[in-house]
């Protein structure tokens, strides 16, 4: 699987966050604006899936397997995959303000960074605020007036946390202490003004490289760790939003896309819009953490 292929062709509005669960060699996934849950199985092809009321924004494993905690609408809630419920936990952000809960990522401890974005991303407007949430459901808003929260990754040593905001074009890396988990001397990573499209999700693989999928610009990127470009891949499609390594070995590269959801136009010449796709990149990913659960010492 050298070329990109599209190992699901589920014409989602929003396709976003891929999650591999290394316990369950299964690959979840969402679709925001269909307000979907997605479960693929590399090994049989099979892909179900689970409706739920709110759009879903980011998800992240827990210790338990087919329980997720889920980041849906303006709070944070547990979704079972088996009895396909939602029990709602956390209130992060007030309701009814136009904002509604994105990209999400746990860190090295096991915390839970997630963020917001108006919902109708055209209109830009820069509402949004980034949380650090505990194990018990206390959180801290590190963050405000952002415009499209994305890009939320980690480096392999967990000493650098990335954060990028889609409308500001701009992806920052920070010094992050996994101890406390404070995020200090913000400096910007890569500047995508001239690059293509705009920078949405990313994930980090495990030699540092920085994976980020370009919405809107038909491409995916790596940056080393100082910010280089390292390669760029054209897909096959205009708006790819969010790469996550799975697999056996975490030696393939999902990632997901946009069919006719979001408040930006569709463009012509992309037949499996919305679909999921994956590609072997010759560099193996990280094991995704799990909320409540410290993997560095």
């Amino acid at each position: 699987m050298s070329t990109v292929e599209c190992v699901v062709d589920a014409g989602a509005m929003l396709g976003e966050c891929p999650l591999w669960s290394e316990h369950e060699q299964l690959l979840y996934w969402i679709d925001i604006d269909g307000k979907k849950i997605h479960r693929f199985d590399p090994a049989t092809g099979t892909d179900e899936v689970c409706d739920i009321d709110g759009r879903p924004g980011s998800i992240a494993l827990t210790g338990s397997p087919g329980r997720l905690l889920l980041a849906t609408e303006h709070e944070l809630a547990w979704f079972d995959w088996e009895a396909g419920t939602v029990d709602p936990w956390v209130d992060l952000e007030e309701a009814g303000t136009g904002n509604r809960l994105n990209d999400g990522r746990c860190d090295p401890a096991g915390r839970f960074w997630v963020g917001s974005m108006f919902e109708r991303a055209a209109e830009g407007r820069f509402t949004g605020r980034l949380h650090r949430v505990e194990v018990d459901g206390s959180f801290t808003t590190t963050r405000n007036e952002i415009g499209v929260t994305n890009g939320l990754a980690f480096s392999p040593d967990g000493q650098t946390m990335y954060f990028a905001d889609t409308l500001h074009d701009s992806i920052w890396a920070y010094d992050y202490d996994v101890d406390t988990g404070r995020a200090a001397n913000e400096r910007l990573f890569v500047d995508f003004t001239d690059l293509p499209g705009r920078p949405d999700g990313a994930c980090v693989d495990s030699e540092g490289g920085y994976w980020v999928a370009c919405v809107y610009g038909w491409a995916m990127m790596r940056f080393t760790p100082d910010g280089a470009v390292d390669r760029t891949i054209e897909l096959p499609v205009h708006k790819p939003t969010m790469p996550a390594f799975g697999g056996q070995d975490l030696g393939v590269l999902f990632f997901t896309s946009i069919g006719n959801g979001g408040s930006f136009d569709f463009a012509e010449g992309q037949d499996q819009a919305g679909g999921l796709f994956a590609f072997e990149p010759g560099v193996q990913g990280l094991a995704e953490p799990v909320f409540g659960r410290r993997i560095l010492s």
